[in-house]
């Protein structure tokens, strides 16, 4: 049997940890589940079971005639009784609740993803005749107020590699782990400002995945799909030198085939990545919170000012909708249209223009 994948192996997880979920969930509840397997993302799926979950267990919270029942006792004819009013008290809820002693608390990014995994349940159960309506299209979406896109600037991008490349401005202890994994960080590091490719495709990549005749590297994207990414002659270098460091490093069984690997000769993971980035960002732009995330958007926002193509930027970061790469990227429109403020020459003026006393 061939080893699995990255991609495949967190595939698995997430249907394992869904699974424990929906065991503390009504049947109907699974059902629903197995209905959206092959249209949504496992990981799609293991944050809807554990936003309904949470839904389930506020009505045990707040309904007396609930009390001292578990998540899976609750019938579909008590969800069928649910009503717009109560789908607004559980989104006030949300916002600050407390569950085993410890306090929890949701942004409108998070109100809204929760409201959506509840609208796709309720619409499910209603498309199939197991409620009369469905009560949470009645309640408005939690607006989202636009932030203002954290990214480097070309100076920081510069300075950042540098850091990572000589290890500027580091402790004496984080020059010791420097030194090992320079090469690494580095080309890693390079790679994701390089190609703009998210965390979770970065860690999946294996060696064979890296294709030096056309500079690419073949990735897995959210939804399963592959794509071919290319990269420049900076990120083709880094990769060279940790490439041959990384033959002579004998990886742990089952990570063998790893491109990224941690210090315990593992599979680099998405938390070590974070830390990384934190680490190197911390002392280039302490002003900024720069994640891998933010890298991402450098690239986007760099992409799309060489190229004025919104489509090209939409294509290589992966986005299926250019809508996500406007949403993500509003701000560069507003760069292109500063761009424009002196492309049309009203008057023509002259700057040796002869004055009169």
């Amino acid at each position: 049997m061939a080893d699995k994948s990255y991609h495949q192996e967190e595939a698995i997880h997430n249907v394992l940890l869904m699974r424990e979920v929906l065991s503390e969930l009504p049947k109907y509840v699974s059902t629903y589940f197995r209905a959206i397997e092959y249209s949504k993302a496992p990981r799609t799926r293991l944050g809807y079971a554990r936003d309904l979950k949470t839904f389930y267990e506020f009505l045990i919270a707040t309904n007396p005639t609930l009390k001292g029942k578990l998540p899976r006792d609750i019938s579909i004819d008590i969800i069928d009784h649910i009503g717009a009013d109560d789908i607004e008290e559980y989104m006030d809820y949300l916002r600050v609740y407390t569950k085993d002693g410890r306090q929890y608390t949701n942004n409108e990014r998070a109100l809204k993803r929760k409201l959506t995994a509840l609208r796709v349940f309720l619409a499910y159960l209603y498309k199939n005749g197991q409620i009369h309506a469905n009560p949470a299209l009645l309640v408005d979406m939690p607006k989202i107020q636009d932030k203002a896109i954290v990214r480097m600037e070309a100076n920081e991008v510069a300075q950042f590699l540098d850091n990572v490349e000589y290890g500027n401005k580091l402790s004496e202890h984080q020059m010791a782990y420097h030194e090992k994994n320079k090469k690494r960080d580095l080309a890693l590091l390079t790679l994701m400002l390089g190609t703009g490719i998210r965390v979770s495709e970065c860690v999946g990549l294996d060696i064979q995945d890296v294709d030096f005749d056309y500079d690419r590297i073949k990735v897995v994207r959210k939804g399963g799909y592959e794509s071919y990414v290319y990269f420049g002659k900076e990120a083709r270098n880094a990769l060279c030198d940790y490439l041959e460091e990384r033959k002579d490093i004998l990886a742990q069984e089952g990570h063998e085939n790893a491109l990224f690997l941690s210090s315990q000769r593992k599979r680099i993971s998405v938390r070590s990545v974070e830390n990384m980035v934190k680490k190197y960002a911390s002392i280039t732009t302490p002003t900024k919170k720069i994640t891998p995330h933010k890298l991402r958007s450098t690239y986007g926002t760099s992409l799309y000012q060489q190229t004025s193509d919104i489509y090209l930027v939409a294509d290589v970061l992966g986005h299926k909708d250019v809508n996500t790469t406007k949403k993500h990227y509003a701000d560069i429109e507003d760069w292109q249209r500063m761009k424009a403020k002196d492309a049309v020459q009203l008057r023509e003026y002259w700057e040796n223009s002869t004055s009169t006393d």
